[in-house]
């Protein structure tokens, strides 16, 4: 099984580094900036052998033209409908991507955008922006709807599948999290250990299925009572939107209210 090394970019990115110690190889995910992926490639003295993209925004993207230009011939996987025009290899639903001894299988997870896709696996999975932990991406381009069904598309995975997700959101959205569910005991002892983690400045991913499951309010949209503590100006009540409890209509009022959280 690949080896998996965050590396640090922006104030909150994450570029995933996916490597091979017997060929000194190395893919990366999502790289939005190149400088830390070549500095981190030359100290390892790994050789870049191709990149994942996720979805087509500028910190998941930036970084791949002087990539593909320091290592030249590498190709590009990425989704086949982005606005992104740098992918190489589109990609669609179930196609399979072999990254050393490991085979990803393709999801299309629109929501935060309408081309993002994951890259999973039975034991780790690359979510982007669709899933963080203890929290979800912002809907900048598709629905409530729409992310909830990619949602569930990630909950068929196994419960010990490690989910890397792209930013160092954790602790703002157990901060949500906690609002959502107050008494959820599963939820505040993950809250603390994820206080200590970052008051040392230490990354808390990646996370597994089975806690997101029980600590992630996006994850629970199915859970019964879940948005009985939305503030009534999230709850959409002139549409009537969560009138059947339905999980798309209990993660629409969620996400409204974390957007102004």
């Amino acid at each position: 099984m690949v080896q998996v090394k965050a590396i640090n970019a922006f104030s909150d990115n994450y570029i995933w580094c996916i490597t091979d110690e017997q060929s000194q190889q190395a893919w990366v995910v999502d790289p939005g900036q190149a400088e830390p992926v070549l500095t981190h490639l030359k100290n390892a003295g790994l050789t870049l052998a191709g990149i994942l993209i996720t979805h087509h925004h500028y910190d998941h993207t930036d970084g791949v033209a002087t990539l593909c230009k320091a290592f030249s011939g590498i190709d590009v996987y990425g989704p086949n409908d982005s606005p992104f025009k740098g992918i190489t290899k589109p990609l669609k639903e179930s196609d399979i991507v072999t990254v050393f001894d490991t085979q990803f299988r393709i999801i299309t997870t629109p929501g935060h955008t309408l081309d993002h896709i994951c890259y999973i696996h039975p034991a780790l999975a690359f979510t982007g922006d669709t899933l963080f932990s203890g929290g979800c991406g912002r809907l900048f381009e598709g629905s409530a709807e729409q992310m909830q069904h990619s949602f569930d598309k990630l909950k068929q995975l196994p419960d010990t599948c490690k989910i890397y997700c792209t930013h160092e959101y954790t602790q703002a959205n157990l901060a949500f999290a906690l609002a959502v569910e107050p008494t959820n005991s599963d939820l505040i002892e993950h809250a603390q250990w994820v206080d200590a983690k970052r008051k040392n400045d230490e990354i808390t991913l990646p996370s597994t299925i089975a806690l997101e499951q029980k600590i992630n309010p996006f994850m629970r949209s199915d859970i019964s009572g879940i948005s009985q503590n939305i503030p009534t100006e999230y709850q959409y009540k002139a549409k009537n939107i969560l009138q059947n409890n339905e999980p798309w209509q209990n993660f629409a009022g969620l996400r409204a209210w974390k957007d102004h959280f």
